[in-house]
């Protein structure tokens, strides 16, 4: 694998990280009404699958998971995929919701602030240093070309 295509697999993992981090971050007050704990459509706590159909669920958290690119003759760079947080939401008291349950409760994004920025800030981090070194190698690459002109 080239250096290039090891950076720009880099640049790819923290815009990857990045747009998953400010979608958590935009959708943090995203509620919904608590799953039924029985997991069907039907139960017995007095309308709640009526109000679960009725709103949309809470916002799923996404996280990114990033592991080494390891695979072939010449291995190198990084993948990263998107996956949901689990647990996807919290119970968060909100009784003034259309959509809390008799005790008041609502689905709130599992979704830390605190970290979401961390998440930016290595994104940040981590696609200047890629973009450092694809400039790098273009100016090595470039200087190479005019030695040997």
């Amino acid at each position: 694998m080239s250096i290039f295509s090891i950076a720009t697999s880099g640049l790819s993992a923290a815009s990857l990280r990045a747009n998953a981090a400010a979608s958590n971050i935009a959708n943090v007050r995203t509620t919904g009404p608590l799953p039924t704990s029985s997991g069907s459509s039907t139960s017995g706590s007095g309308g709640s699958s009526s109000t679960s159909s009725t709103y949309p669920a809470a916002y799923v958290p996404l996280r990114v998971d990033q592991v080494s690119q390891s695979s072939g003759s010449a291995p190198g760079g990084t993948v990263a995929t998107l996956s949901t947080v689990s647990p996807s939401y919290t119970a968060q008291s909100d009784p003034s919701a259309p959509f809390a349950n008799q005790d008041g409760l609502v689905a709130a994004p599992n979704v830390d602030l605190a970290d979401q920025f961390v998440q930016l800030a290595t994104a940040k981090y981590s696609f200047m240093a890629n973009a450092k070194v694809i400039q790098a190698y273009s100016e090595t690459e470039k200087s190479l070309l005019d030695i040997t002109t």
